[in-house]
């Protein structure tokens, strides 16, 4: 029994036979420098999409407002996301990884255009096809940095755990900028009257917005090629060329099956709602209070500068399962933490007189900004760190692993938009505090199992 779990958990540290195949057709300096640009670029190019898109997603339920056209876009959207990533592994396997971001990238260029002239005719189809368009890029994403982390390990024979560590945390921290570059933008640029009414030069924005798109579109187009250097991505079966449909309900329903992605699922789930819990509950309930609507921007780039730090952190302190796990427990310490203090000052709870002083008067302007700092610590902890843990725990079906990362995040982001206009803020909050709660002990459970294993295979 022990032996048949042994099997099932890839190796964390990978050995030179299992690292994947180079092309010895280059030498073998500029085969590392490569590695490293590549990464550059990717990084880039997101930042320069995500700056544009981040932005207006964050506007959205504020600069279209007529009917709940924004918001109902968004939920459209995630929706879209969550049913196109069942199917995102194969597309991204039939395309590869470099084409799958090219394309993938086409999706919110057409989104941000749509806000151009703002109608259910052209945001309901934009937001359908990104829908599809986010799909392919995350998993696209996803598999092209660990096959350029892996190809780097090897050709400069370090640790693979380090490296894929490394290649997250410098992505997720460039990612997380967008946050701090696409909001300030919107606050140079956008004008409007108190509590977001009357906005202007929502035209010139999503035009600067659009050209951003545009920029980082053609720098994902300057990536090599990678697909021909990755490995093996599944065991050959016969019945794999018999049928493309059993194909592809085999990549969709495989992972479900391995009891590490069963037991990572919860963590999966939480991550896509804390992100939406900042986006919507927290934005409107705690910061739009305290600074008003044109306030949010500020807030929210603060919000994206802690979550840019902390993803380069933690990504240069990842090397394996151990500081995964001690850096993924530290993020839901804090977001635990936050999510008490949220519940005590806004739910039916009281607070203990010294900390009733401390969020009222100027210091109450304070803690929003603080709450907001500490949630991008958390966001970039989950950003980081889950990644790496796919990449290394499922080598053999990278995109398949990638993909349920994104169907389980977009399903949650998408609960979290429709179910929170019904329900109270205490009511989400609490909501989060169980979820994360749950998911805590279920990648603990996991974590547990993982070195047991190893322990037991040294």
């Amino acid at each position: 029994m022990e032996a048949r779990e042994s099997e099932e958990v890839a190796p964390l540290v990978v050995t030179a036979s299992a690292a994947p195949a180079e092309d010895r057709s280059l030498p073998q300096a500029s085969r590392r420098e490569n590695h490293a640009r590549d990464v550059h670029i990717l990084s880039f190019g997101f930042l320069f999409v995500f700056s544009a898109y981040s932005a207006a997603q964050n506007l959205e339920s504020t600069v279209n407002t007529e009917d709940d056209l924004g918001t109902t876009s968004l939920g459209i959207l995630y929706l879209s996301f969550t049913f196109f990533s069942l199917t995102a592994s194969s597309m991204v396997k039939f395309l590869g990884s470099k084409n799958a971001l090219v394309l993938g990238s086409t999706g919110y260029w057409l989104f941000i255009a749509s806000n151009l002239k703002p109608c259910w005719y052209t945001m309901v189809p934009a937001s359908l096809y990104l829908g599809y368009a986010a799909s392919i890029i995350w998993v696209g994403q996803g598999t092209y940095l660990t096959s350029a982390a892996r190809s780097h390990a090897k050709d400069c024979h370090l640790q693979e755990g380090k490296v894929i560590g490394n290649f997250n945390g410098e992505f997720w921290g460039m990612f997380a900028s967008t946050q701090v570059v696409g909001n300030l933008v919107s606050l140079a640029l956008l004008g409007g009257g108190k509590d977001g009414e009357g906005f202007t030069g929502a035209t010139l924005l999503f035009s600067v917005f659009l050209a951003s798109m545009t920029l980082g579109t053609v720098l994902l187009c300057f990536l090599h090629k990678r697909d021909d250097r990755e490995e093996p991505l599944s065991e050959p079966s016969a019945t794999d060329d018999h049928s493309s449909v059993k194909s592809m309900l085999r990549s969709v329903v495989a992972p479900l099956l391995d009891k590490k992605m069963l037991l990572l699922v919860p963590l999966l789930v939480y991550s896509g709602l804390q992100q939406a819990y900042v986006w919507s509950e927290l934005t409107k309930h705690v910061i739009a209070p305290a600074f008003g609507v044109s306030g949010v921007g500020g807030a929210m780039a603060i919000y994206g500068a802690s979550d840019a730090v902390c993803s380069f952190v933690a990504g240069r302190f990842t090397s394996g399962l151990p500081s995964i796990t001690l850096t993924v427990s530290s993020g839901s310490f804090l977001q635990m933490l936050a999510l008490l203090w949220l519940l005590l000052k806004h739910g039916q709870l009281s607070l203990p007189p010294s900390l009733s002083r401390l969020s009222s008067g100027e210091l109450g302007y304070v803690y929003p900004l603080l709450i907001a700092a500490v949630w991008g610590v958390g966001d970039g902890v989950f950003n980081t760190q889950l990644n790496a843990l796919l990449a290394l725990l499922f080598r053999r079906n990278m995109e398949a692993a990638f993909a349920q990362l994104k169907v389980w995040q977009s399903a949650s982001t998408a609960v979290v938009f429709f179910l929170g206009p019904h329900i109270s803020f205490q009511a989400m909050s609490l909501v989060m505090l169980f979820s994360l709660f749950l998911s805590l002990l279920s990648f603990l459970f996991l974590a547990l199992r993982v070195e047991r294993v190893f322990a037991l295979r040294s």
